[in-house]
C-alpha cells in the first residue's frame, strides 16, 4: 500500500460486483473504519470467472474458487490490498502468498425456504416444484422430500427469489444472504441446520491479505472472531479429507457449546446420503472436521448400509 507522512492510508479492496457481494463489503468497511477511523477505503470490483458465465449462481460453485481466482490474482499483483470473499465461495487451499486476515462474526448459517404461497417445507403440495442450483441442496431436499421435483435454475438472489413467485413453487437460498440485502421478509421457513446442513463456511465472510502484510493483518486481525474462525477451520477440515469438488454435495456446520464444537456433516452422491457428527474440543477444531471427514469417506460406500451414522437429532 502506497503511503507517505503527510497522507491518509488508503486500502484498496476487491470485490465482485453483484448487490450482495457490494452490500458484504460495505459492512467490512464499516467495521474496519470503526477500528482505525484516519484509513480511508477504496472499492475495486473485479470480475470473476463465475460472472462471466451469464446467470451463473455462486451455489452450484461451492468452494470451487471460481468467484475468487480473479480477485486473488489481483491480490497477488498489488492491485489491491484486500479481498472480500464469501467464505462458502473459497476453494480448500490458498494461493502461496496469501492468508485469511479475518473470519468476521457469522451472520445467520440457515439456508432458507423462499415459496410461492408462504409454504414451508412439510407444507409443499407434492411433485412441488423447487429450484436450486447446488447439488448440496438439491441432495437435502430429495432426502427430505423424495417427492419434489428439482428444477436447475441459475442466477443472484433476485432472481431466485422472483422465480420463486413466478413460474416455480419454492426455492432454497441462505439466509445471510437476505439478512444483508435486508429482505428478511421474503423467508417462507428458516430450515433446522441440523437436517438441512448448510454450505462449508455459510454465513461467514473472509477476508484474505497478503502473508507478509504485517500492518494490514493487525487491521483486519481487530475484526476477527475467534467462534467464527474456529468453525472456518473445522467446516473447511471437512471438506479437505473429502476432497470436495465443484460436484459434490457436501455441507458441514459446526456449533461452539460451551468448551466443545460439534460438528454436523453430510455426503452425498449418486443417490446415497450419509450424514455425522463429531464433537470435541473446541481447540481441535482441525480434527473434529477431519474426523467427520474420514467418516463420510469411510461409510459412502454404494451398497453398503452397514453402520448407520449419528444423526444428530
Amino acid at each position: 500500500m502506497a503511503n507517505s507522512p503527510a497522507s491518509t492510508r488508503v486500502v484498496r479492496v476487491g470485490t465482485r460486483g453483484s448487490a450482495l457481494a457490494r452490500r458484504q463489503t460495505e459492512l467490512v468497511i464499516e467495521q474496519l473504519r470503526a477500528c482505525a477511523p484516519d484509513v480511508a477505503f477504496s472499492v475495486d470490483v473485479i470480475r470473476t470467472a463465475g460472472d462471466a458465465s451469464q446467470g451463473s449462481d455462486a451455489n452450484q460453485f461451492e468452494g470451487q474458487g471460481v468467484f475468487v481466482r480473479a480477485i486473488e490474482e489481483a491480490l497477488l499483483h498489488g492491485d489491491i490490498d484486500l479481498a472480500v470473499h464469501s467464505s462458502k465461495d473459497m476453494p480448500s487451499s490458498l494461493p502461496s502468498g496469501l492468508t485469511i486476515g479475518a473470519f468476521p462474526q457469522r451472520s445467520d448459517p440457515r439456508d432458507v425456504l423462499v415459496s410461492r404461497q408462504g409454504w414451508r417445507l412439510a407444507d409443499l403440495p407434492a411433485r412441488a416444484r423447487v429450484g436450486t442450483g447446488s447439488p448440496r441442496r438439491r441432495a437435502l431436499l430429495l432426502d427430505l422430500r423424495p417427492d419434489l421435483e428439482i428444477v436447475p435454475i441459475r442466477g443472484n438472489v433476485d432472481t431466485r427469489v422472483r422465480r420463486a413467485r413466478e413460474d416455480l413453487d419454492a426455492t432454497v437460498v441462505a439466509a445471510a444472504g437476505l439478512v444483508r440485502l435486508g429482505r428478511e421478509d421474503e423467508v417462507a421457513e428458516y430450515l433446522d441446520p441440523a437436517r438441512f446442513i448448510p454450505a462449508i463456511g455459510q454465513g461467514i465472510l473472509a477476508l484474505e491479505v497478503r502473508a507478509d502484510d504485517e500492518w494490514l493483518l493487525a487491521l483486519t486481525g481487530a475484526i476477527d472472531d475467534a467462534a467464527s474462525r474456529t468453525c472456518a477451520i473445522a467446516e473447511r477440515a471437512t471438506a479437505i479429507r473429502v476432497g470436495a469438488g465443484c460436484l459434490s454435495a457436501i455441507g458441514a456446520y459446526a456449533q461452539i457449546e460451551g468448551a466443545e464444537l460439534r460438528l454436523d456433516a453430510f455426503l452425498a452422491s449418486e443417490g446415497e446420503l450419509r450424514r455425522t457428527a463429531a464433537r470435541g474440543s473446541v481447540d481441535d477444531a482441525r480434527g473434529i472436521g477431519e474426523q467427520a471427514g474420514d467418516w463420510l469417506m469411510d461409510h459412502l460406500t454404494l451398497g453398503d448400509r452397514a453402520g448407520e451414522p449419528e444423526t444428530g437429532e
